[in-house]
């Protein structure tokens, strides 16, 4: 290799082009704290142990602190020719304080370093992930909560179908949201083990401590076998998989936000922070905010796919195709975070159009279902129910005009059940009907909105 620390086995440096191709520390110096957080932590240990001096363990520790200012403060010339975050850091630490800084990679290797790097790294960004959902859900639930009683159309493939109230169909995006919340929770229990102490792939020969270890990086358990834990990226797999649910589900709120504030629609405005200009046609206001989400959902979506097939063929242990399984990582971490930012913002922001939105539950068809259990409740079985229905909307479609524009006695052409009260329904009378548990009345809703908050401030 082109560097001392490696160049025992070979007798040529590395070829430059090779050395750019295989170096990661373009990206994987982002893992920095995490990094020098796990040599702290097993310097500690090693001097703990006696497997090195403490003095020299202290020395270490203090030079890695130094370090980890040097970066954060942007002092720090990461070099290509060393590889990777790991060789960077320690290559300063012997810079620093000698030989002395050689001895911190005792009992471990690269391939358990960067396994809880990574590990170190989606611990955070779980945690993070899981903020950035509930303060999604919490804005969901304001708006649903400032327009608890708007009345508007719900749809079943894109088609009007029967009245819901708006905060209940907000709260379905909620219900959505919980559920990548547990997804990510339940991720975290997977990857929350500490692999330090496998060394290459089959442990280290030195008395080391691994549960001290764990404890001191926050880890609940150690990892059970030495050759897994090096080669294991289930976690990040997990971590992408969660993701791209999450961004599916945006993405269909996405997709509504962006129908609803058309003009063809109109039910809400998308506030104008949130939203860009034509360049050209001066009376635009384009949804680009929530457009991006959905095209930023395949993007995640890919980077899913490319760590899944490229773990499918590696045989055990450690191969250094797992180098790539960092930039699509990060990049799936920054596009979900920055995705829940902006659509917490937008919804937040969203203006509610109540009388349009009720305008369009109260006309057309969207009553049909409500005037078959009306027959129901006469005592016609549905299926009858629902063809003389059925024909009934046939007819007002060919006359053109809606349910509630029709007389009594076109009803009863239809059947002699119908009476002078089928001419009093309307869509708020539909909507408080449904008041079973996970229904759209205003009284679920509301006990709906009321679990919802307790979920939301559930740690």
């Amino acid at each position: 290799m082109s560097t001392e620390h490696l160049r025992g086995r070979f007798q040529k440096d590395t070829d430059r082009v090779a050395a750019r191709y295989i170096a990661s520390i373009p990206f994987d110096q982002r893992l920095y704290r995490q990094d020098i957080a796990g040599s702290i932590a097993h310097a500690r240990m090693l001097g703990r142990q006696g497997i090195i001096p403490e003095g020299e363990a202290e020395a270490i520790i203090s030079a890695l602190a130094e370090i980890r200012e040097e970066i954060d403060q942007g002092q720090f010339h990461f070099k290509v020719e060393l590889e990777d975050i790991h060789m960077n850091i320690e290559a300063r630490l012997i810079e620093k304080i000698g030989d002395v800084g050689g001895k911190l990679h005792t009992a471990r290797s690269r391939n358990d370093q960067v396994a809880l790097d990574l590990r170190l790294f989606c611990k955070e960004a779980i945690g993070e992930t899981v903020r950035g959902l509930k303060g999604l859900q919490a804005a969901l639930l304001d708006v649903a909560e400032a327009n608890i009683d708007v009345i508007m159309p719900g749809y079943t493939h894109l088609q009007r179908a029967q009245p819901v109230l708006l905060s209940h169909h907000l709260l379905a995006y909620f219900e959505m949201l919980q559920r990548d919340v547990l997804r990510f929770r339940d991720c975290l229990a997977r990857t929350d083990v500490m692999p330090l102490g496998s060394g290459a792939l089959a442990g280290v020969p030195y008395p080391i401590d691994r549960d001290f270890v764990a404890q001191q990086l926050g880890f609940s358990r150690i990892s059970q076998n030495s050759i897994d834990a090096v080669s294991d990226r289930d976690f990040v797999i997990e971590y992408q998989a969660a993701a791209s649910m999450a961004m599916m589900h945006l993405s269909r709120l996405a997709e509504e936000l962006v129908l609803w504030s058309t003009e063809e629609f109109g039910y809400v405005d998308i506030n104008d922070s949130f939203a860009s200009a034509s360049s050209i046609m001066p009376q635009k206001k384009n949804p680009d905010v929530a457009e991006l989400a959905r095209g930023k959902t395949g993007r995640v979506y890919g980077h899913l796919l490319g760590l899944l097939s490229g773990m499918k063929g590696l045989p055990l242990s450690y191969n250094r195709d797992l180098q790539e399984d960092k930039e699509g990582l990060f990049d799936t971490v920054d596009t979900l975070h920055a995705s829940l930012e902006a659509f917490t913002g937008m919804v937040r922001t969203l203006r509610v159009n109540a009388r349009r939105a009720g305008q369009a539950a109260e006309g057309g068809y969207l009553l049909a279902t409500d005037v078959a259990d009306y027959l129901v409740r006469k005592g016609l079985p549905f299926r009858q129910a629902h063809s003389v229905v059925g024909r009934l909307v046939a007819y007002a479609a060919e006359k053109k005009r809606a349910l509630s524009h029709l007389g009594l006695e076109e009803y009863r052409r239809f059947s002699d059940l119908f009476e002078a009260d089928v001419l009093q329904m309307t869509a708020g009378a539909s909507v408080a009907a449904r008041s079973v548990p996970g229904g759209t009345a205003p009284d679920q809703v509301r006990a709906q909105v009321a679990r919802a908050r307790r979920a939301v401030n559930d740690e």
